[in-house]
Parts: structure tokens; C-alpha cells; sequence
């Protein structure tokens, strides 16, 4: 969509959009773009919250009030967390959560991703379609990208032209992509708030996620400090830790 506004500029249409990596929009420096800190495949947040939404909205369309671009801004707010499901989310995969060091979590990462297989296949087969996919073709090689992280010895972007912050990024959501699509194929018509709530508390791809972060904010990498700031953790699950 970046690139197809440059287009439609030069055409005398004026253009606004919402961005879900900040990095590639970034690069692509499009007329005008807002970034939202929200998970992949949720531009406007939260589901169910119209007022939130709406914020949103008009935060994209002031964009629109600027006189020249191009223009990307943060927008302030994270999505609201929706009300957990009552009883919560009992897994059928029962993950154990033992003291892991930094190194150990990559690989109960993977060990989670195995067990969490059947279920993210019956997701794909139900649904047609997967949102696992923005770093490689198979969560696989997004975990051991971030598990190379883990263990002090990261690898280069599989794309050339992504920088250290944009490949780990897409990594991320595919791993969280990848979980979340396995946990609502499960029985019981989970809310996204239950899944979400379990990902976070109660996985070590979670435990990753968070180390990675401190990986972000202490690195010497201008593209990953933003990433440990902004975007790889929700703020209200950070400010718990």
C-alpha cells in the first residue's frame, strides 16, 4: 500500500494509511502513514472497542491536516485489553514453565512450536489460509532467527534489504501468528483475549519474546531499539514484568 500511494499522489488523489511495521513503512516513505503498536492483522486494535477504533481513525485522517510529507507518526496507545473469557483458557497442550536462562529459551521455543503443530494445521486447513508467513514460509525459520538472538550469535536478515529490526519483527508476529491460529483451532470457541492472555503468561515463546526485548534495548543497532521500546511487547504486559 506504500508504494501504490506514491501512484495515486502523482494521480491528485490524496492518501493516509495505517502501518503495522514501521520499519518497511520507514523505507518505503510513503505521503502519509500512521504506525500503530498492534498485533499483525489488527490495524484498528482491539475487536468490539468502536470507540477505540474510532480514535484510530481520526488519528489517521488528521494525517491529512498536514501540509507537507512524508509523514510517519507513532500513534500514542496501545489496544485496549479486552475482558478475558469467563473460566479462561484451559490449553490442551500443557506447557511446563521452568526457570530458563536467556540461551534455553530458543529451544523450548521450538519445543512448544512442535507440540502446538496439529493444531496450527487444523487452523490452516479450516480457515484456508494462514497469517504465518511475513518472515519465511514456515514458523520455523522465524523461531530460529530469534532463537540465534537468544543464544548471542544472530544471523543476518534473510532479505537484504530488511534491516536487523525489520527481519526480527516479522519474525516475532509470524511466531505469535503462529500460536494464536493454533490455540483458537482448540476447542471451547476461545475469545482472542483468552488466547492472548495464555501466549503471554503462560508460554516460553512469551519468556523469548520478552528477553529479546532487553536484547533490543541494550543492542548498538539503530534498528532494533525502537522494536524493544515500541512494538515486540504489548506496554500493559511490560509494565507487569
Amino acid at each position: 500500500m506504500g508504494a501504490l500511494s506514491h501512484y495515486l499522489e502523482r494521480e491528485g488523489v490524496a492518501t493516509a494509511q495505517i502501518s503495522l511495521i514501521r520499519e518497511q513503512t520507514a523505507a518505503i516513505r510513503p505521503p502519509r502513514a500512521l504506525w500503530v503498536p498492534f498485533m499483525l492483522g489488527r490495524p484498528l486494535g482491539a475487536p468490539n472497542d468502536p470507540d477505540f477504533q474510532r480514535r484510530v481513525l481520526h488519528a489517521l485522517l488528521a494525517l491529512f491536516e498536514r501540509e507537507a510529507g512524508p509523514v510517519l507518526e507513532d500513534f500514542p496507545e496501545d489496544a485496549p485489553a479486552a475482558e478475558v473469557q469467563q473460566g479462561g483458557f484451559a490449553c490442551p497442550v500443557s506447557f511446563a514453565a521452568p526457570p530458563l536462562k536467556a540461551d534455553e529459551l530458543g529451544r523450548a521455543m521450538l519445543e512448544e512450536i512442535a507440540q502446538l503443530a496439529s493444531w496450527y494445521d487444523l487452523a490452516k486447513k479450516r480457515r484456508g489460509r494462514t497469517t504465518v508467513g511475513v518472515f519465511a514460509s514456515t514458523v520455523d525459520g522465524a523461531a530460529h532467527h530469534v532463537a540465534a538472538y537468544l543464544q548471542g550469535s544472530p544471523v543476518a536478515p534473510p532479505v537484504p534489504d530488511w534491516s536487523a529490526g525489520m527481519a526480527l519483527k516479522r519474525a516475532c508476529d509470524d511466531i505469535k501468528a503462529y500460536y494464536y491460529e493454533a490455540a483458537a483451532a482448540q476447542p471451547g470457541n476461545l475469545a482472542p483475549a483468552a488466547i492472548e492472555n495464555w501466549f503471554w503468561h503462560e508460554t516460553a515463546a512469551a519468556r523469548a519474546l520478552l528477553a529479546m526485548r532487553d536484547i533490543c534495548l541494550t543492542s548498538d543497532d539503530a534498528s532494533l531499539k525502537p522494536l524493544g521500546k515500541q512494538s515486540l511487547i504489548p506496554r500493559a504486559v511490560a509494565e507487569q514484568q
